[in-house]
């Protein structure tokens, strides 16, 4: 009997594994969440509560009180970019983490630095939102709204340059492995606007929150991640770190959990009070 070629068993590439969908998407459920409640609950309610409001609604979509102050709408960017900052650090000490944890301080900080960026362009082009509340009243208005939208064109655009030069270093990640990065990517982007969606059906506030405050908020601040592998600079080499990210029940299981009761319970909206 012949023996078997071993040739060509020997010169096969070998199927690279994928990264994780469900890992992903968990990580991402996560990850906006923190987002959300650093906007909303950090920098809009407990803002509120300690500048002069008694009590207040809390939901996924929007803080109200009878109180409102020009800082309380700025709170909750201002947060999200202070937020954004901080994990920056964070990755910079942790490029040596498994690659759960690197993704989720990643897309976290891609969440609060897009989110805090992306309002002053939202608000300065619809007239609405936190920034048209902070610029209310100021002449000349057209010039404070146009200011807005520079800075938010500006902010943004250097948001993408960051947040993809990351992906690239600490996630092993070429930008030419268009498969690996849009999963990465894209994942995410659509594992938020589900979960915000879901959860803003419940709002308290109506219906048209859900489009005007969670989807806008999510869909129009993370689109960046759409578009986010054309503007890596060209000379950012990927990282050393190149594992994937493996099925991890853990990252799973804390997920699920929040997610039901970030929709259960923030969905339809918590009264706070001092």
């Amino acid at each position: 009997m012949a023996a078997p070629d071993t040739t060509t068993a020997a010169v096969r590439p070998t199927m690279a594994t994928p990264d994780d969908a469900l890992t992903i998407c968990a990580i991402s459920v996560v990850a906006s969440m923190v987002s959300t409640m650093l906007h909303e609950g950090l920098g809009h309610a407990l803002l509120a509560l300690h500048t002069g409001a008694a009590s207040g609604v809390l939901s996924s979509v929007a803080w109200s009180s009878a109180f409102d102050s020009r800082l309380v709408a700025a709170g909750g960017t201002l947060v999200n970019l202070a937020a954004a900052l901080v994990l920056w650090l964070c990755l910079r000490v942790a490029q040596n983490a498994p690659p759960a944890l690197r993704f989720f301080l990643l897309i976290t900080m891609a969440f609060n630095l897009f989110t805090g960026t992306g309002y002053f362009f939202f608000s300065g082009v619809t007239n609405f939102g936190d920034w048209e509340q902070v610029i209310r009243g100021q002449q000349p208005y057209w010039l404070w709204r146009t200011g807005l939208i520079v800075i938010g064109v500006a902010s943004y655009w250097g948001a993408m340059v960051v947040v993809g030069s990351l992906f690239v270093r600490l996630m092993g990640v070429s930008v030419k492995d268009v498969v690996r990065f849009r999963r990465l990517t894209l994942l995410p982007y659509f594992t938020a606007l589900l979960l915000e969606g879901f959860a803003g059906l419940l709002n308290p506030f109506g219906i048209r929150f859900v489009f005007e405050s969670a989807l806008a908020a999510t869909a129009g601040a993370n689109c960046g991640l759409i578009w986010l592998r054309y503007y890596v600079p060209k000379q950012t080499a990927p990282g050393p770190h190149s594992e994937v990210i493996r099925r991890n029940y853990a990252w799973i299981a804390v997920a699920t959990l929040l997610a039901a009761a970030f929709i259960v319970i923030l969905g339809p909206g918590v009264r706070l009070r001092r």
